[in-house]
């Protein structure tokens, strides 16, 4: 059985499923008194009460990570309500589905309207969720002009936004934000005394984003840090994920304004031994452990990486794949003058260890 039994021979049929599945997400709204789950528009699955403690929401769900989270969901048993803010995004979720990006299931897939600037829209949206996976990055719509300061403060707020709602959700249990390593490594590295390891402790330092101008790293610190505020407030438990540069079939076209964001730096980066980057899927399953976890005893940041990239050929791969010059990203570094700091994971390594069953084909 699947997600959407369509048959794609049949254009009629579909034409007329796509009519149908844009209307009823455009025009999705729950109205005070109203049960949310009878409003929103089910794409598919057989619902029954036990479904319900294993449904859980993710924003962004059309974006390259927020899919693969998706895919990592539906295929252990959870039902996912997917928040979309146009019409366009319900008809890539569509073709995700035909295409068979998204994975088939006998899950139920739910796509609510919903707006990341609107707290009571989004406690609408999770209103019968047991956790929400928050993982919307804001880009530039234009392209490849950059992510701005202005977008900095934009992820600052719907970060925020989406931690109070959680707050005045009651079916919601847990949260996990997506954050970046990018909040972990940018610090003031003439000052004596800095540890050499960095891990799930360490954060960033404000002012050097600003002096750098690391706008997308200054965004993801400033987002983290205020959903920390907002969970400590509201009661929330909340857990950060803080990936390196996300990679995977297809990423730089996938997702260029954040991959060109991300490496601002970059030979900084490198020289430091923090170049680091994570498969999506890799990447997907640790947000999963992660919220299992949280119904135990995991709680805080996670750093997430893969790979930490240093040899010649990772470096090329780097550059053809993004199309940045490979000596850009050296610089005039050498093996001897490089590897200041270490990265580690460890903490990531030791949940996804103890709960590698959840992970098993």
């Amino acid at each position: 059985m699947g997600i959407l039994r369509l048959h794609e021979t049949d254009n009629a049929e579909i034409e007329e499923f796509r009519r149908m599945l844009l209307s009823c997400a455009a025009g999705h709204r729950r109205k005070d008194g109203d049960d949310l789950r009878d409003n929103v528009p089910v794409i598919s699955g057989a619902g029954n009460e036990d479904v319900l403690e294993k449904l859980v929401c993710v924003t962004s769900g059309v974006s390259y990570l927020g899919i693969a989270i998706v895919n990592q969901l539906l295929v252990r048993g959870y039902s996912v309500r997917i928040i979309v803010d146009n019409e366009e995004d319900v008809e890539k979720l569509r073709q995700m589905e035909i295409s068979g990006e998204m994975r088939l299931t006998n899950s139920i897939i739910e796509i609510v309207m919903a707006k990341l600037n609107e707290i009571e829209s989004l406690a609408n949206a999770f209103d019968g969720c047991r956790g929400v996976f928050h993982t919307a990055g804001f880009i530039d719509p234009a392209g490849l002009s950059g992510y701005s300061k202005a977008m900095a403060e934009i992820e600052v707020s719907a970060s925020k936004n989406v931690v109070k709602a959680c707050g005045v959700t009651p079916s919601v249990r847990h949260c996990v934000l997506t954050s970046s390593l990018l909040t972990c490594i940018w610090r003031d590295n003439s000052c004596n005394g800095l540890p050499s390891v960095i891990d799930h402790s360490c954060w960033s330092d404000e002012s050097v984003c600003q002096n750098k101008k690391l706008w997308y790293a200054l965004g993801k610190l400033r987002a983290e840090k205020s959903a920390w505020k907002v969970a400590k407030e509201s009661g929330v438990k909340l857990a950060t994920v803080c990936p390196g540069l996300i990679t995977g079939p297809d990423f730089y076209h996938r997702s260029p304004t954040s991959t060109i964001a991300y490496l601002k730096g970059v030979q900084e980066m490198y020289v430091n031994g923090l170049l680091a980057s994570v498969d999506v899927n890799r990447l997907a399953e640790a947000h999963v452990c992660v919220f299992e976890g949280m119904k135990k005893t995991a709680s805080g940041r996670y750093i997430c990486f893969d790979r930490i990239i240093g040899s010649g050929d990772e470096i090329e791969n780097l550059a053809r794949e993004t199309g940045i010059n490979s000596s850009t990203i050296i610089g005039g570094a050498s093996s001897s003058n490089r590897a200041r700091f270490e990265l580690s994971n460890q903490k990531l390594f030791r949940l996804m260890s103890r709960t590698w069953r959840c992970f098993n084909e």
